[in-house]
């Protein structure tokens, strides 16, 4: 094994970490509009919920994003420099960037970047393992926040990886400030590869959300097992349920928890009171046209260059170059 693999980063598991956490909810808890932030999503159970998800029926942009970046692989890789470092922001599973390492014979580094610690290790060992001539550096960080690249990678050209239209979880502000954020851990000249949903028919925007064999709806409630057992809350788990709903005049799927019934939770020594009905927004998706793409890269200081996108035009794949610092 690599042995970076065995300097992954401390787990955001520790004290500060939970503090944050902690923090986080009680401040969503307290909003007028209840909300949780999505990053909690993935612990160990939610990560493996996740990938779960990604191989439904119903759920499209997985196996749409593969197949872009499998048959156009060759593309992509040609405009990554010599001798790059790649950092995956949010690496999962580590599933895509296999189709471009594949086909980057020219990437050295890899740099996988995931919140999940535990999860994050697993995967890169077995990245290390199967491409043993790229040099495996995993950093445990929420790449949402300002961290450090591997030392190792010091002097390299960088590349960015950030599938999954992830992007979309971000509100339109937030997104522009992210890509101005990674332009700045990447650097001037920096090739960005990202993801982007595109907007399409409101019913199958919704059965990708609305799983018929309720993964989705696992996965957004155990975000409440999570806060439960890592800060000590009373939900009910069984007491709310998963609701996502499209949103057309704002171009998004909204996923909500929401309350059966009247009653309170107990978290930190505070007391939220919720209504029959009442909600706890966790998570957004934004879904994009080419050009509404194309504009909030350039508002986050990038400059695209390339994009490839399957026959149907469920899913694009931006390839976009980093300007001057502004």
């Amino acid at each position: 094994m690599n042995v970076h693999i065995r300097q992954l980063a401390t787990s955001l598991a520790s004290a500060d970490g939970l503090e944050l956490f902690a923090a986080d909810a009680i401040a969503g808890l307290a909003a007028e509009r209840k909300r949780l932030p999505p990053k909690y999503f993935y612990d160990r159970a939610g990560s493996e919920l996740f990938e779960e998800i990604t191989r439904l029926d119903e759920y499209y942009p997985t196996r749409t994003e593969a197949r872009i970046l499998a048959d156009n692989a060759g593309a992509i890789a040609a405009l990554v420099p010599a001798d790059s470092a790649l950092v995956e922001f949010g690496a999962g599973a580590a599933t895509k960037v296999r189709i471009l390492l594949a086909a980057a014979a020219h990437v050295s580094a890899y740099v996988p970047v995931d919140i999940s610690a535990e999860f994050l290790a697993g995967e890169a060992a077995r990245l290390d393992h199967d491409i043993a001539r790229v040099a495996v550096h995993p950093v445990a960080a929420d790449f949402t926040r300002p961290f450090v690249l591997p030392a190792a990678i010091r002097g390299k050209p960088r590349a960015g990886f950030f599938p999954g239209s992830t992007i979309g979880n971000f509100e339109p502000h937030d997104a522009a400030a992210f890509l101005r954020q990674a332009a700045q851990v990447l650097g001037k000249g920096a090739v960005f590869i990202v993801g982007a949903d595109l907007d399409k028919d409101a019913a199958v925007l919704r059965a990708a959300y609305n799983d018929a064999s309720g993964v989705t709806a696992r996965f957004n409630l155990n975000l409440l097992t999570r806060i439960n057992r890592e800060l000590g809350a009373d939900f009910d788990v069984d007491a709310f349920e998963h609701v996502a709903c499209y949103n057309r005049m704002r171009a998004r799927i909204e996923m909500h928890l929401a309350s059966r019934k009247r009653q309170n939770v107990k978290l930190r020594g505070l007391t939220f009171s919720f209504r029959a009905g009442e909600t706890i927004h966790t998570e957004n998706s934004y879904k994009f046209t080419i050009d509404s793409f194309r504009a909030l890269a350039r508002e986050g200081g990038w400059t695209p260059r390339a994009v490839f996108c399957d026959a149907e035009n469920l899913f694009s794949v931006h390839v976009l170059v980093a300007d001057a610092p502004r």
